[in-house]
Order: C-alpha cells, then structure tokens, then sequence
C-alpha cells in the first residue's frame, strides 16, 4: 500500500518533481506542480501525524537495509509535528506565491523560483524524518543551497550580497555539525541517531564526544540564527522576494531548532548531557540575550522587512529558552513554537508582501497609511502583531504562557522578567507597525493603491485565522507538544 511508504515519498515526491520543472521551464506549469506537491505532502504529513498517534513511531528502513546499517527514516511525535508545520506553510505559500513571484521575479526566472522552492521543501521534510545524523547534513544542505538560489533571485542587487554572505555563514556552520558528526562517528561507529543514543551515555565524560557536541550545537546555532550568529539573516529575508521571505521566515531557523532539540534530547540524551555539560546554561544566556537584544534592535529599524526579520531573531531565543530548561514543559514551549512562530511570521511577512505587490516598496516613508487603502492586509498585520506580543486568543500568548509556567516551576524569576521584558518591547515595535498603518497621512504612493488580489489575500487570511483558532484554544497543538517532550525526555526517574 502506498500508505506503507508515505515516510519516503514526502521526500522523493518534491525531489523529482523539481528537476521536472527545470525541464518543462515553464513558469505556470511549475506553480501547478509545486501546488499539487506541497498540497500533497500536507495531506501526506497529516495521515502520518494521525498513524503516529494511533500506533506509536514509524520506522522506514531505506532499501529494506534494517538500522542501524542502513539509512533509517524515523517518524515519532515531534518529527509528525514539525512535518505537518513545514507542509502546511509550503502549501500555503505556494498559493500566494504565484502573483507575488510574478510581479518580483523577472519572467525568465520563475520557473527556476519553483525549481528551487522544491528542493529547499526537500530539504525540510528530509530534515524532519531522517533518523541519520549523516543524512541530516545532506538535507540541511539541500535546503540550505537551493535558499541561496532563492534569496538571490531578487531583483534589488543587494539580494546577492545577502545571499553570499548567507553562503559563507551557512557553510560554516555546516562544516562544524559535520566536524561534530564525524566525531561521533569516530568514537561510537554509527550514524543511526537510535543508536548514537545508546552509545553515548557512557562516553559523555570523553573529551571527543565533548568537542562533538560544541561543534554540533555551534553549527546549528548558526543556522538558527541564535545571538551573536545571526548577521545573516536580517540582510537574507528583507532582500530576498516577498515570497522567499515568508517562506524562509516561517521556516529556517524553526527547522533547525528542530534538529538542535534533536541532537541534544534524541541523540545526547537530553538531561544526562546537561548534567554532564554546562551547555544548557550556555543556551539559555544566548536565547536571553536574543530576546532581549534583537527586539531592541528591531524598535529603531525603518524598513519594515527589516524590523520582522529582527523579531525573528528574537523569536529563535524563546524556542533556544524553552529547550534549555531541561524540563518536559520547558521543552514543550519551544516545541509549540515552531508552529506558533511560523504561522505568525508568515502572515506579517506575507501581509508585507501584498503591500510590497501594490507600493513596491517596504520602507515605512514609503508605504504610510496603507491601513486606509489596504485595510485587509492591515487587520491581518495587526493579528500577526499580537501574537508576537503574545495577547491573548492568540498563538504567541499560548507559547509564552508555557515558558512561564516552565520558569516559574524552576523558580527561574529573572527568566520569567526576562520573557515579559521581550514582550513589552514587542509591543513597542509592534505599535510602530500600528501607526504605520492607520495613523499615519498615506504616502503619495500609498493613495492609489487597493488590496492585493484574492490569490494572495485568501492565503492572508487562512493565515489569520490560524493565529485566532489555535490562540483561542490551543489544547490541540500544546498537548501535541507536551507529548513530544514528554517522549524525549523519557520517564521520570
């Protein structure tokens, strides 16, 4: 039954269908394809997510190689989850991304947009249900170079710039997780993170598993953009196209949050290597810093790209917070926040990029006022908004409510000050957002403008209603992450 073989064909499905599209170099006919690809990992993602709650873990061995010799794709909780996150957002953005892509990306290069978007959805899903600490590094790369192609398809000439310099920091931080692999693999003799996780509670105390560990978590650091090795990102997602960037926001750094959560409680074992290491205090003083120091940042920027992406930056600290507590409930704040976090950062970079499809510009000089003309796409930057403020009956208020019960279980109270801290100084970039729209005298190029088209606004607002559904009652995706943590975390002793 093909039902046997979903594990495999989230994978395949868009790796062949991209090389499809580069043959066919059709630019319609390649959104049609990534449509029914993404649209059909979604459905793929789901049955998954409801065969793992039914009947426990899946394990897919690659060639009917059993692990660990062979090539093990594994689907428990957390990866159902992240899969269903990473498919609903492809296929969502897919939908807006036809008109948008159009207006930004010369005609000659749109089917290459759709070439790329496949591979880096390749990369995702891969991420998501390899079992392989090895065949993580492949599809890390994969979703890493085709972003590169993505982002430089812009047509502002500093795309490119921002691309490279993607390059080299993504590059780096690839080498030091596969530094860290092949220490692993030189110690224990195996790849299959199963087994790594079997090997290595009796190694913890040896200096080379100790250095396989920094180099891991230094290299995925970097693709998360965690404080201070985030400089590539703000350049990435506010020149990229509009497109790219919802898609690379709601994406990137919450897959390798996933990867860093599952390296450290899969692989290292979670509490055992905290109390070995002091890497769990490490993160935490970076995810602080992160929270705090990017939405200060992010209060003084002018080009409204520019201040999201710097919220992201900030975001990246709550999930890096949560994991660090060495708690289930910890753990699962940062778990809810990969689903949270995306589908609020792509509704406000999507709510962006239809002002960007009417103005052409995202400087908040140039687009004053678009609330009046644009009071759709305004309603539903301003639901993106509060959630990142974390108001209630949204799905920022449900995940930091989760990371200060986390805290205040712990008796953390800096921590707890320090989360309420980032979200009054959301509220302050936030408001500048607000007044950008609806208090502001519309700019001249703002007062000839109406909303984007349905293409694009029914995506918005699918988006939104996310944000409220799953914000009024998130039972369903907290619950779903307080089991994940749960089975990460093991029994209690």
């Amino acid at each position: 039954m093909i039902s046997q073989h979903l594990p495999v064909l989230q994978v395949v499905l868009p790796l062949i269908s991209a090389p499809i599209c580069l043959i066919i170099r059709s630019g319609k006919v390649a959104w049609a394809i990534a449509v029914m690809v993404t649209w059909a990992a979604l459905a793929g993602a789901l049955m998954l997510l409801a065969e793992v709650l039914r009947t426990g873990p899946i394990s897919y061995a690659l060639g009917g190689w059993p692990a660990p010799w062979g090539i093990e794709y594994r689907i428990d909780l957390l990866s159902a989850f992240v899969l269903v996150t990473v498919s609903a957002i492809g296929a969502i953005v897919i939908v807006f991304a036809r008109a948008s892509v159009a207006r930004e990306i010369p005609s000659d290069r749109v089917y290459l947009f759709y070439v790329m978007y496949l591979l880096y959805f390749t990369g995702l899903l891969g991420i998501a249900v390899t079992g392989d600490a090895f065949n993580l590094f492949v599809f890390l790369e994969i979703a890493s170079l085709s972003s590169y192609v993505l982002i430089s398809l812009g047509k502002d000439r500093r795309a490119l710039t921002a691309s490279f310099r993607y390059l080299i920091m993504g590059t780096i931080g690839a080498t030091f997780y596969i530094i860290g692999v092949g220490l692993m693999y030189m110690m224990t003799g195996t790849l299959n993170m199963a087994d790594l996780a079997s090997r290595l509670p009796g190694m913890l105390h040896l200096r080379t598993i100790e250095m396989a560990l920094a180099f891991i978590t230094v290299g995925l650091s970097l693709k998360l953009a965690l404080v201070p090795l985030h400089f590539w990102l703000p350049n990435a997602y506010t020149y990229a196209p509009s497109a790219v960037s919802v898609f690379l926001a709601a994406t990137s750094t919450k897959i390798a949050v996933y990867a860093l959560i599952r390296t450290l409680y899969t692989v290292f074992g979670g509490a055992a290597v905290f109390a070995a290491m002091p890497i769990d205090e490490m993160l935490l003083g970076f995810g602080m810093l992160a929270m705090i120091a990017a939405s200060v940042v992010a209060i003084f920027q002018d080009d409204v790209k520019r201040l999201l992406a710097y919220s992201s930056v900030s975001q990246v600290g709550y999930m890096v917070l949560g994991l660090s507590l060495g708690t289930a409930e910890g753990l699962s704040g940062s778990i809810v926040h990969i689903f949270n976090h995306a589908m609020m950062k792509a509704l406000l970079f999507m709510a962006i990029g239809c002002v960007v499809y009417r103005v052409g510009a995202v400087r908040f000089h140039e687009i004053a006022g678009f609330g009046r003309r644009m009071p759709i796409t305004a309603a539903a930057m301003l639901i993106g908004g509060l959630s990142l403020i974390g108001a209630p009956l949204t799905v920022g208020f449900v995940t930091k409510w989760m990371l200060l019960e986390a805290a205040f279980a712990k008796g953390w109270w800096p921590v707890m000050a320090v989360i309420v801290t980032s979200g009054l100084l959301a509220l302050i970039y936030v408001w500048r957002l607000v007044e950008l729209a609806y208090f502001r005298a519309p700019a001249p190029a703002v007062q000839v403008v109406g909303e984007a088209p349905l293409g694009m606004l029914a995506p918005l607002l699918v988006l939104a209603a996310i944000n409220l559904v799953f914000g009024i009652d998130g039972t369903m995706t907290s619950g779903l992450a307080l089991d994940a943590a749960r089975a990460l975390m093991g029994p209690a002793p």
